[in-house]
């Protein structure tokens, strides 16, 4: 088995996926479509809007052409913690590498938490966004580097004392 971790982002308004979780799909479904034994690792719960993330991305997935017995959602996740926790605990026994999908200026917090819980983890290959502004690239790494310093420590915390509330 060589599952591949689809990690959730925020749907829209009106119910659809956002363009970087079909982004995450993608990648995902592309990079796959190589592997024989791939399990694909939808992770996110329900949002403000629409259906839950791991749902939307079960239906792009199918989208993409891979089979339903493929997937394997991880349906309660609200973050980015979570869903490693979460994935780790589907994973159990795992020894073998573990492929991460999400956005670039995401990835690496996703990379260094699956480590921190013990997985061997590398990232899925993601064509990047057609967004050029450069204060929307400064706004993510503004958001990524607090949130990663923040869950790291939380990770910390979890390996020492058990899991974190936070």
């Amino acid at each position: 088995m060589t599952p591949i971790i689809i990690f959730g982002a925020a749907m829209r308004p009106d119910g659809s996926p956002s363009p970087a979780l079909a982004r995450r799909v993608a990648a995902a479904a592309r990079f796959g479509a190589g592997i024989a034994d791939a399990v694909y690792i939808p992770t996110g719960g329900q949002g403000r809007f629409g259906p839950p993330e791991w749902q939307a991305m079960a239906a792009l997935l199918a989208g993409h052409g891979v089979a339903a017995d493929r997937v394997r959602p991880e349906p309660s996740a609200t973050d980015t913690l979570d869903s490693v926790l979460a994935c780790r605990a589907m994973l159990a026994g795992h020894t073998g590498v573990v492929w991460a999908a999400s956005s670039r200026f995401h990835l690496p917090r996703c990379l260094v938490l699956l480590w921190l819980a013990g997985l061997r983890a590398r990232p899925v290959p993601i064509e990047g966004s057609t967004e050029r502004r450069w204060w929307k690239r400064w706004y993510w790494r503004l958001r990524e580097v607090p949130a990663t310093g923040w869950d790291v420590l939380l990770m910390v915390w979890w390996r020492v004392r058990g899991r974190p509330s936070g």
